[in-house]
């Protein structure tokens, strides 16, 4: 492990990977309870568009891929509360144009475009300082969004006709919420990608969910969970030479299935026991 470290790639991996266990602890856990999982789908694919206008005007992808998420975040939010649009139709407009432009642009592009795999699934080897100093602006801003309005936030997350009673902005709330996932998506496309960034956000923290009710405990605990989830991806991606995102996705993955089956035997035993 010490030899590993002594890589500078893989100091900036770990470092990564910290940072956006973090993000993905607190974002992630307000998706599951929230049923949020195909909008944060619906955002992460549309921010493809972003990547290929970033190729194709000569610009920052991920700048590109930030300005795009952000965008899918707020229309989806202002057409579902101001146009009554059902949700599921939206999803699936903003993931379709989203993927749609991102083809077209890399298309347009002229000559070779470099790393766009890395994009689609992600590479946390490649992680450069420069990409470390924005994954912690953008997990400190999260963060600090999410610890300043902790309360209101929980109120429209667990009961949204309550929090209306006690006159908090829900709207608004629904608005930056969305938006704090964009920048989550935003900030996990160079881990594992834009196509599996979704299983990511939700994998910790359903595992957790399945363990406790309160929030704060449930993204503690999510915390935890992509820490050794992500740890463990970098680590048997490294020794084994195969691709970090779907590495790190599938341990996710597995230490889902593992919770999933625990809690059915302890559910079972139960029913057996009341039996």
């Amino acid at each position: 492990m010490t030899d590993l470290l002594s890589y500078v790639f893989m100091q900036h991996a770990f470092l990564a990977a910290a940072l956006a266990s973090v993000v993905c602890g607190i974002i992630g856990s307000y998706i599951i309870v929230r049923q949020m999982t195909a909008v944060s789908g619906g955002i992460s694919h549309a921010t493809f568009g972003g990547v290929g206008l970033g190729y194709l005007l000569g610009f920052s992808p991920l700048a590109g891929a930030a300005g795009f998420a952000v965008c899918a975040a707020v229309v989806m939010g202002v057409l579902k509360e101001y146009a009554h649009q059902k949700v599921d139709m939206l999803i699936g407009a903003v993931w379709a144009v989203g993927m749609a432009l991102g083809v077209l642009f890399v298309a347009l592009t002229p000559g070779y475009v470099p790393d766009i795999e890395s994009y689609l699934f992600g590479n946390i080897l490649l992680v450069t300082s420069g990409d470390l100093v924005v994954a912690g602006v953008l997990a400190a801003v999260i963060t600090m969004v999410v610890v300043l309005l902790y309360q209101p936030l929980l109120a429209v997350t667990f009961d949204e006709e309550y929090a209306r009673v006690l006159n908090l902005p829900v709207k608004m709330l629904n608005l930056i919420l969305l938006i704090l996932i964009a920048l989550a998506v935003v900030m996990l496309i160079q881990v594992v990608g834009i196509i599996l960034v979704i299983a990511l956000l939700t994998l910790p923290a359903a595992s957790c969910r399945m363990l406790t009710s309160r929030l704060w405990v449930m993204m503690a605990g999510s915390v935890v969970v992509c820490l050794v989830v992500s740890f463990g991806g970098i680590l048997l991606s490294y020794f084994w030479n195969i691709p970090s995102g779907a590495t790190i996705t599938l341990v996710a993955a597995v230490v889902f299935g593992i919770v999933l089956g625990m809690q059915r035997c302890v559910k079972g035993r139960r029913r057996g026991i009341s039996g």
